[in-house]
């Protein structure tokens, strides 16, 4: 997706003629100026878009790794990082958390040498451990779908390492020098099944190649006292200058490298002087466009969502695709993907119908009530599981009384005398009675996401969009 000239004139004469009636300039000079260097400003949004995942996935590193020894979700470089119990609406370290499974992830850089992951027996328990490199492609997922349950032993390795994999060790190649492991292991939130997964947690191992045969334990992390913990990424990355976030990109890019398959974008991004294994020169970006090429870069990403020519399928007010994991060169999708749920997996192991509005276009507020009804027998076809989750205006959980963030089964809801399965979706209680049922909102704007884990393959309806997502209806 490209802008043309007269798109950007266009655009450009509607926002300042908006900002005048607000008396507040939209753009930083005349329009004149964006008109007679829209050619650039052009290729510096599609470069803003083709590194926005490679920018985010390094801020999202420095965050969760910026800790002197693991603790919650966060923890040094090379240690595992376990998370003992679901989030909650505290949590701003990724967005679109998950409320169904506990993570086990860690940061490796893979450029020195290998890592080696160990996985032990899960016993039949269904898990998934997707390997992200740094532009955000799961390229490899071991997992109950791929690879089943049993114990295995996992050689993750950078884009310059050509040495001998030990015997007994699978290796995963990494084209970057960042790998994000990010595994998830299913729980049903009890004492007693957390009790559980902890002790699976235990048992993974995770230690450089260097350090095979011997003791290994992690050294302390060092805490960075210039990085932000507090903002979330999002915000931190689009709050960067235009010029800041070229020449973070330029040295992102030297120790994780685009592809083969990137390189007729590359060839463009040169103009204004991002070239791989160069730093980039902060005055090559007008410093007219410091604020307002990061903010118009950003729009394009966001109205991908809608205006994605097939990419996200919009039913019944869900907007979905099963383009997740791997981008190819659809770098908007990917830019897309980072921003509102980063960590995504392949469509064969995950689907993420997403509802900003209803069906008839309005925005969800917790002002008025809801409900999703699933027919009878029209459950989600899946064999991992299912869930419905909460999420505030920016992707984020939501607090409430009850503690709940997401719906599934293994909330136990009642189902109706039909067989039917009915979710009120609302601020307040729908009663004793109904509160086995209910997903708490805020009282203003909210977000909807269903979580389809492993679509059956036997009944391959959501990944060919013959299964319909019911609406979620307005009442009372």
């Amino acid at each position: 997706m490209t802008f043309s000239r007269r798109a950007l004139m266009m655009g450009g004469a509607a926002l300042a003629s908006v900002a005048a009636a607000q008396n507040a300039l939209a753009w930083d000079g005349p329009i004149y100026d964006l008109v007679e260097g829209a050619d650039d400003f052009m290729v510096a949004s599609d470069a803003y878009v083709f590194g926005y995942p490679l920018v985010t996935m390094e801020m999202t590193r420095r965050v969760m790794t910026n800790v002197v020894k693991a603790e919650g979700s966060r923890g040094p470089m090379g240690t595992l990082i376990k998370l003992r119990s679901y989030p909650d609406a505290s949590f701003r370290d990724v967005t679109a958390p998950n409320a169904d499974t506990l993570y086990t992830t860690a940061f490796l850089d893979v450029g020195d040498e290998p890592w080696v992951v160990s996985v032990p027996d899960m016993k039949g328990r269904y898990f998934l451990l997707p390997f992200l490199n740094g532009w955000t492609e799961v390229f490899q997922v071991p997992g109950s779908r791929t690879t089943g349950t049993g114990a295995q032993t996992y050689l993750v390795t950078g884009p310059g390492w050509s040495g001998k994999v030990p015997e007994g060790m699978v290796q995963l190649k990494s084209t970057t020098d960042i790998v994000w492991m990010l595994g998830r292991i299913y729980c049903t939130g009890t004492p007693e099944d957390y009790a559980a997964v902890h002790a699976l947690q235990d048992q993974f191992k995770l230690f450089p190649l260097s350090a095979l045969g011997k003791d290994y334990t992690p050294p302390a992390g060092k805490v960075d006292a210039a990085i932000d913990m507090k903002t979330s990424v999002r915000d931190q990355v689009n709050a960067l200058s235009a010029a800041d976030y070229f020449t973070l990109l330029a040295e992102l890019m030297k120790r994780n490298p685009p592809t083969a398959k990137d390189a007729p974008a590359l060839a463009r991004f040169a103009q204004i002087g991002l070239v791989p294994g160069k730093s980039f020169d902060p005055k090559a970006i007008d410093a007219r466009w410091s604020k307002r090429l990061p903010q118009l870069s950003y729009d394009r990403i966001m109205l991908h969502f809608k205006l994605s020519g097939g990419d996200v399928k919009d039913i019944n007010g869900w907007g979905y695709t099963t383009k997740t994991g791997l981008y190819g060169t659809d770098y908007l999708q990917r830019a897309l993907i980072t921003a509102i749920g980063l960590g995504a997996n392949r469509p064969q192991d995950a689907v993420y119908p997403t509802s900003l509005k209803d069906k008839d276009g309005s925005e969800y507020s917790g002002a008025n009530k809801y409900q999703l009804r699933f027919a009878p027998g029209e459950l989600p076809p899946v064999k991992g599981f299912w869930s419905l989750t909460m999420y505030d205006a920016a992707m984020f959980f939501v607090a409430n009384p009850i503690n709940r963030y997401s719906m599934s089964m293994r909330t136990d809801p009642k189902l109706e005398s039909d067989g039917s399965l009915v979710i009120y979706v609302q601020n307040e209680s729908p009663g004793p009675d109904k509160e086995a049922n209910w997903l708490p909102a805020p009282k203003d704007r909210f977000n909807l996401m269903l979580r389809l884990y492993w679509p059956d393959e036997n009944d391959p309806s959501i990944l060919n969009g013959s299964w319909i997502i019911p609406a979620v209806a307005k009442v009372g």
